[in-house]
């Protein structure tokens, strides 16, 4: 294999080309250690070993770096580990070690999501924002059966009623109106808003 470009993407950072194909980023005492430069060969056997001994390192310690920062989505971590340039194949490697530990769980981050937003978001809005995070739909549908009660969405509106201080009791129509357009618009369903509000 040979070496084609070698470019700086920071003071200390390498983007390495084989043959014409991005391979790997290297920090420059490691291209020295490596013997790395431009129109120079490397072996098949020294380019496995900086993939599985730096490369492959590197990228699990940054997704478990990654995870304690705060809880992601398989999809989310990926995202994260392409952008900070580690090839796909190393970040698949890193995935499936760190899923290895228990620490990547699609399931168990659709459950906190929703946990944490059902007394302020309609399911509807729930459902769109997990789905925009990469999480699979099947597992989704699977997080609300075990988290979010079929009257979830009606003590959402009463939680929002009290936090916009409505009463619907005193409030005029127009405001009931404006109230009603607003909850429309977070996704939930005219039926239940009508019902907390009629009772």
């Amino acid at each position: 294999m040979i070496v084609t470009r070698v470019e700086a993407l920071t003071r200390a950072k390498f983007k390495v080309e084989l043959d014409g194909q991005f391979a790997f980023v290297l920090y420059e005492k490691e291209l020295s250690r490596f013997g790395i430069s431009e129109d120079e060969e490397i072996s098949e056997e020294v380019y496995a070993r900086i993939r599985k001994d730096i490369i492959l390192k590197r990228a699990k310690l940054r997704a478990m770096h990654l995870l304690t920062d705060m809880d992601r989505t398989e999809s989310g971590l990926r995202e994260k580990l392409i952008q900070s340039m580690y090839p796909e194949d190393i970040v698949e490697e890193a995935l499936s070690y760190v899923r290895s530990f228990g620490y990547l769980n699609d399931l168990r981050y659709a459950e906190n999501f929703i946990e944490s937003r059902k007394d302020s978001k309609s399911r509807k809005e729930i459902y769109a924002l997990l789905c925009r995070k990469g999480v699979p739909a099947g597992e989704i549908e699977q997080a609300f059966a075990a988290v979010y009660p079929d009257s979830g969405e009606e003590e959402a509106i009463r939680r929002l009623l009290r936090k916009k201080r409505i009463d619907p009791d005193q409030a005029s129509r127009e405001e009931i109106q404006r109230f009603c357009g607003y909850l429309a618009r977070k996704g939930f369903r005219y039926e239940d808003v009508m019902h907390v509000i009629q009772s």
